[in-house]
């Protein structure tokens, strides 16, 4: 009945507007485009998102996950809560995934219906939560809040090739010619509902969620790009392959060396990474060449992210996410719009659970109080906010294995989680003075000093004063059990 009411409301401003003539400036579309496992180091390759974003709007330096893993990152950034307030902490039920989701009525308040309710056109293209549709009514289910739905349920997204999308309410079944590429296919769609939406819907903004699977492994470049960026190598970063993991836990104290097959393998998977990003390069030129021809681009906020970062070496692991260190919960974040600094950078500490917030912001309405996360607006208007987080919450649990079958589609594995490494559960800060902070549940500790050693060589947990590892724990444990406006003071000082 609320959402009614809002809905009616706006219908009878619009009407208002146009029988009195009143000036009414129509609000700000969003565009919303979310890579998959990319890394920030890769990012900054990417020249499209360079010149187009980046350049002309403005980059977040120090942007985090709270979790390093898919499907919770993916909950935070709808509904702007940390994960141990949405409670999905993994790619699977019962704690995760869709069927969590699902299960736990969670998507019944959402961005997507916050900016519907609005009045906002609202779409997500592409990849939704790990899972999809399994548990839910049908294979065609739509979720509340969104207005167009193309979302794959079917078959091998995560391999550009061989898929199912829900294209509202209809199944359609993708092959393996060259127009059946995944990415591809979401930035035509993108494309499509950003015309359609002007030309049909002129007087309502829009919101595009746009989700590429790209560049998740197995990495599937589009045919075009299969011989492209040839030699390349992952980087090698004084972690990679570290010499002395004398100070890591136990889980990762032992590990050897990696062998020249692994890193042979690591940069053959590098490689892939960055072809298949070729294709969402021209993607995030095609939405900016899209928004240029309908009058919209000056209109339109653009954001480009991770829903996680990604190892490729560092530590001695082979290719993967979920841990605590900074190579899987950096990621890279640059917004353009309008009235978006050209060219600046954000050295303050954001974090994916800022985004709902953020769009809730730009559309005018307000975000229920569960809402964990800040809205990032000041800065996109130049603007430090005179209080900010110092702290960002990191959090991971246990992946349970072996992962589940079809029917939906599943995430593959990447070769960390077959190398019989457990990290089990962990939660931690990222501060603002430099520090990573991490507890494990079996009693282990890591604490780097990322100031003087940001590729995190060295656990100074030992020698470390033992005011400040209270410190640290006592904040930790403040923020694990917060939420809301409660949580937003605690980040702001340790107690």
């Amino acid at each position: 009945m609320a959402r009614f009411i809002r809905c009616m409301a706006w219908l009878w401003l619009c009407v208002l507007v146009s029988l009195t003539g009143a000036a009414w400036a129509k609000p700000a579309n969003i565009v919303f485009i979310l890579t998959d496992d990319l890394d920030s180091a890769a990012a900054a390759k990417m020249t499209q998102v360079k010149a187009l974003i980046t350049k002309t709007g403005t980059a977040f330096r120090h942007h985090y996950v709270n979790v390093s893993l898919c499907c919770p990152s993916r909950v935070t950034t709808l509904r702007g809560q940390f994960a141990h307030n949405s409670t999905i902490m993994s790619n699977d039920a019962p704690d995760g995934g869709f069927e969590g989701t699902y299960a736990k009525g969670l998507e019944a308040s959402t961005v997507a219906t916050w900016l519907q309710d609005a009045g906002y056109r609202t779409a997500l293209i592409g990849k939704y939560l790990n899972g999809y549709p399994d548990t839910a009514p049908s294979p065609n289910y739509i979720p509340p809040g969104w207005t167009e739905w193309y979302a794959a349920n079917g078959g091998n997204p995560y391999a550009e090739f061989n898929y199912s999308l829900n294209e509202n309410g209809n199944t359609v079944t993708y092959g393996n010619t060259a127009a059946d590429y995944l990415t591809d296919v979401i930035a035509a769609k993108t494309n499509d509902f950003i015309r359609r939406s002007v030309e049909q819907h002129p007087d309502q903004p829009f919101f595009a969620y746009v989700a590429t699977y790209a560049p998740h492994l197995p990495a599937t470049p589009a045919p075009r790009h299969a011989t492209a960026l040839p030699g390349i190598m992952a980087p090698r970063p004084s972690s990679f392959n570290e010499a002395d993991m004398s100070d890591k836990p136990g889980w990762l104290r032992n590990t050897p060396l990696l062998t020249e097959t692994q890193i042979a393998d690591i940069d053959a998977k590098y490689r892939k990474r960055r072809q298949s990003l070729l294709a969402v390069d021209e993607l995030v030129k095609g939405v900016i060449d899209t928004l240029q021809a309908t009058g919209q681009l000056a209109n339109t906020y653009v954001f480009f992210a991770s829903d996680n970062g990604f190892h490729q070496g560092q530590h001695r692991l082979p290719s993967g996410k979920m841990t605590a260190y900074e190579e899987d919960l950096l990621v890279p974040m640059s917004v353009r719009g309008p009235g978006v600094p050209a060219g600046a950078t954000v050295d303050a500490f954001t974090a994916n659970v800022d985004y709902a917030p953020t769009f809730a912001d730009i559309a005018g309405v307000a975000t229920p109080d569960w809402v964990d996360g800040r809205s990032l607006q000041p800065f996109l208007r130049g603007q430090t906010p005179a209080q900010w987080r110092q702290a960002v919450l990191l959090a991971h649990r246990q992946v349970a294995a072996p992962l589940k079958a079809p029917p939906g589609p599943r995430e593959p594995p990447d070769p960390f989680d077959t190398a019989d490494l457990v990290i089990g559960d962990y939660t931690g800060l990222r501060t603002a003075d430099g520090r990573t902070y991490v507890e494990y549940a079996t009693g282990e500790f890591e604490l780097y000093n990322n100031l003087v050693d940001p590729r995190q060589l060295r656990n100074r947990y030992a020698s470390a004063p033992t005011k400040l590892k209270t410190r640290l724990a006592s904040w930790l444990a403040v923020l694990n059990k917060t939420s809301g406006e409660a949580l937003r003071q605690a980040e702001l000082h340790a107690p």
